[in-house]
């Protein structure tokens, strides 16, 4: 066990504690770029890395603040789960006749980065002015942009389309998910919001993660080494959010991602 994974875990723990950013946009690349290992194992091995993470977070929105609104979790899965499949099956194949697919995951890697960095700058615009405590026996339902009719076809989209990119990156099942989730249902509150994007995580992140797993796409070594970091680190994070000026720290990131994002794409 390397105490740098740990190490690194740590820090990564600590930023998504100060700032919400999810860790695959953080933990993946650094996998890659640091420690030099393949997009395939990095990708495979945080995406149970970020199931495992997550469950906690649930547990709080669910069990303490009753904020997750289960339906549309359902409607979001019945989008994700199923691509996420498809997409696990149709890389097994691709390596059964011997096609390289690490460009596609480095690509997808890159796209999903710099989707992200928008999304963190868009998300800042989107919740200024918002309510943050809610009202946890309403529905999302009432707080839907379109109609019954358009509502439900317009959150399986968005679940098949997280399906397929956090499949083969990783990445934007937080912050992408939130984001589709804020446009959506504007009239939601930032609480409900969060709890239910985060319920959705984990489902698509599992199953997207086992795949990888059969596919020989995960390291558990390192698996381990991270959680020893993480957990402690994003406990340390929360504690600190409330005094470090997140509205500074959450641009930085977007940046440094966005530039992550554009090496992955042209690389």
């Amino acid at each position: 066990m390397d105490v740098m994974y740990s190490i690194s875990g740590f820090v990564v723990g600590l930023l998504v504690g100060v700032t919400g950013v999810g860790g695959g946009s953080l933990m993946t690349p650094l996998l890659v770029f640091l420690f030099g290992f393949q997009p395939s194992v990095a990708v495979g091995t945080d995406l149970l890395y970020a199931a495992i993470t997550k469950t906690g977070g649930v547990a709080v929105h669910h069990g303490k603040h009753q904020s997750v609104d289960w339906r549309v979790v359902g409607l979001l899965a019945i989008g994700s789960l199923p691509l996420a499949i498809a997409t696990l099956l149709t890389i097994r194949y691709l390596l059964s006749i011997g096609t390289e697919i690490t460009g596609t995951i480095s690509f997808s890697l890159g796209l999903a980065l710099i989707l992200t960095a928008s999304a963190l700058l868009v998300r800042a615009v989107l919740l200024r002015g918002r309510v943050t405590v809610a009202d946890h026996d309403a529905s999302m339902k009432s707080a839907a942009r379109f109609t019954r009719g358009w509502e439900v076809p317009a959150t399986i989209l968005i679940g098949a389309v997280l399906g397929i990119l956090v499949t083969l990156s990783s990445v934007g099942a937080g912050a992408l998910g939130t984001v589709a989730l804020l446009f959506l249902y504007p009239r939601a509150s930032t609480l409900k919001i969060v709890g239910t994007d985060l319920a959705h995580a984990i489902p698509l992140t599992a199953v997207a993660g086992i795949g990888h797993w059969l596919l020989g796409n995960v390291n558990f070594l390192l698996l381990g080494s991270l959680l020893i970091g993480s957990l402690p680190g994003i406990w340390v994070g929360s504690m600190l959010s409330a005094k470090i000026p997140e509205k500074w720290l959450r641009p930085v990131l977007a940046v440094v991602l966005m530039l992550i994002g554009v090496k992955f794409v042209f690389s």
